[in-house]
């Protein structure tokens, strides 16, 4: 008895995450549709969205067309009955969203540093959440999670293993947030997050096999592969910005030698700016916006610095095509902005050196998003954790 008590519970759980999946991708919808695209019967079908009404997961709203005699109710999606929090922690910048269930941005905030410690970067970290949380509407459901994006290698548990360019190694994060608010929390790599935005909200809605490049102070490759993203049997997949590329080459923070982000990322191009004596009007250390704005005035050195960059951006481009022959590349994080002068490099790179039967349908693209990817990616991440168990829950006491 227990066991078919525990079956018929189940089951329903199965059909409700059907139900609340089929209202959200196909809002506004009838009762009768949701029974005609799930299979379920109607009176299964009328009892769930019941109790997502009452859970206040949906709202109806106004009659649609009818069919042949009375017209039906629709339903929608309460995309407001909760709100989540999406952190970008980069080496330099640390960007928040704070987004309904379905990642439209309500409010967000960015600050900007340079060579913090941990226990720096926390209490910034704090600040913006703290900022978010208070903009958040009253809802439903409140805050449901909070997803934080970081720039290096994170197991399955959401351990911070090591990220080299921040001096951090093994970092529980998640469990210092968790302790703190209260609410879920998501720790994933950055380049993971950015793949992921792109993929629900970017360039990259069309495509199934995508590799999104994230060029900032270091280099991050997160992968979708047949529509979903892929991290590796313990989460460790996608650290291309240390392969090497260069045979005894410069050392990196990581251990390695030739690391191609020592000579593709931000860095690089800062470090390379100041070896040719390009130098910020202010006197401040030069800038990636220092450099943009000398190449967009059609100073020559600085344009070639960039298709100097933009050239080794292509050669690890071109070791990634030929290993996973993916439909879309997308070049994001603080790079993207310099695609003017970045992207025929990297094209041309490819005409010559990819396998000639890859590079023929391959589509390069700069991100639309600058630094938003990873942070939106966090966000779809910790609102499918919210959403993917559903079988009723209590609601916050913000409601």
């Amino acid at each position: 008895m227990v066991n078919q008590t525990w079956n018929q519970y189940v089951v329903k759980k199965g059909n409700k995450n059907i139900v609340l999946e089929t209202i959200i991708n196909n809002s506004p919808i009838s009762r009768a549709d949701i029974a005609q695209q799930t299979g379920l019967n109607k009176g299964t079908v009328s009892s769930l969205v019941s109790e997502l009404l009452e859970e206040q997961m949906i709202n109806e709203v106004g009659p649609g067309k009818s069919s042949g005699g009375r017209r039906p109710v629709m339903l929608l999606f309460n995309q407001v009955a909760g709100y989540t929090i999406g952190i970008d922690l980069g080496v330099n910048y640390l960007l928040g969203v704070l987004t309904d269930l379905q990642g439209n941005i309500f409010y967000k905030k960015k600050i900007t540093y340079s060579e913090l410690t941990y226990e720096e970067i926390e209490m910034r970290l704090f600040e913006v959440i703290d900022e978010l949380k208070q903009a958040a509407p009253k809802s439903p459901y409140g805050i449901v999670g909070i997803g934080v994006g970081v720039p290096g290698t994170v197991n399955n548990n959401g351990e911070i293993l090591l990220a080299p360019n921040l001096g951090w190694k093994n970092i529980d994060l998640k469990t210092v947030l968790e302790e703190k608010y209260g609410i879920p929390v998501k720790i994933e790599n950055e380049a993971n997050a950015g793949a992921y935005g792109e993929k629900r909200f970017g360039i990259g809605q069309d495509f199934d096999d995508i590799i999104y490049i994230s060029a900032g102070i270091g280099i991050g490759v997160g992968l979708i592969l047949s529509g979903k993203l892929y991290k590796g049997s313990n989460g460790f997949s996608g650290e291309l910005g240390h392969m090497t590329i260069q045979a005894n080459g410069f050392k990196c923070r990581c251990g390695n030698e030739g690391c191609w982000e020592l000579y593709a990322s931000e860095q690089a191009l800062l470090n390379e700016a100041e070896k040719l004596g390009i130098a910020s009007e202010t006197n401040k250390r030069i800038t990636l916006e220092d450099l943009i704005e000398r190449a967009e005035n059609g100073e020559k050195e600085t344009i070639q610095l960039f298709e100097k960059i933009g050239y080794y951006l292509g050669v690890g481009v071109n070791n990634i095509i030929n290993i996973f022959n993916p439909k879309q590349i997308i070049i994001g994080n603080r790079a993207a902005s310099a695609e003017r002068w970045l992207k025929k490099p990297i094209e041309k790179l490819m005409k010559t050196n990819t396998l000639w039967y890859q590079h023929d349908d391959i589509q390069v693209n700069f991100t639309e998003q600058a630094t938003h990817s990873a942070a939106l990616g966090m966000s779809a991440l910790t609102i499918e954790e919210f959403l993917e168990p559903w079988d009723g829950m209590v609601l916050s006491q913000d409601g």
